[in-house]
């Protein structure tokens, strides 16, 4: 199943967890947004990828400073793998709170859980 196809699989529109309704007004001009699986963690997500950042503006700064070339590989490598371990770590979030949650809801389909979670995890792979 490609992430195109999900909303015709009946999840919706893929910004919202699988089995959550999606978000309503909240107020005048006001929208609620949906309670996403990474939301107690969302300062940590926020100082990793604020660190990762600053990993990538060091690179720039190397490579305009003409550093030695595995110097920079070294770095690039230290910014993927910090990269990846946000990609697992949301993946974990999305699959206790979002999936698991569907799952056990009258409305989830495990069939499409395990199509979106698989494709999820297809993304995370080819990283």
């Amino acid at each position: 199943m490609t992430p195109a196809s999900l909303p015709e699989a009946g999840l919706g529109e893929r910004a919202h967890c699988a089995g959550e309704a999606p978000p309503a007004k909240g107020g005048p001009g006001k929208v609620l947004r949906p309670v996403r699986g990474y939301t107690s963690g969302k300062d940590d997500y926020l100082s990793r990828l604020k660190k990762i950042e600053g990993q990538v503006r060091g690179l720039q700064r190397m490579i305009e400073a003409d550093k030695w070339c595995p110097d920079i590989v070294t770095q690039v490598a230290s910014a993927t793998r910090a990269l990846q371990e946000v990609a697992v770590v949301l993946l974990d979030d999305h699959l206790h709170h979002c999936v698991l949650g569907a799952a056990r809801s009258e409305n989830g389909d495990p069939e499409v859980l395990l199509d979106e979670v698989a494709g999820t995890i297809r993304q995370v792979v080819r990283l």
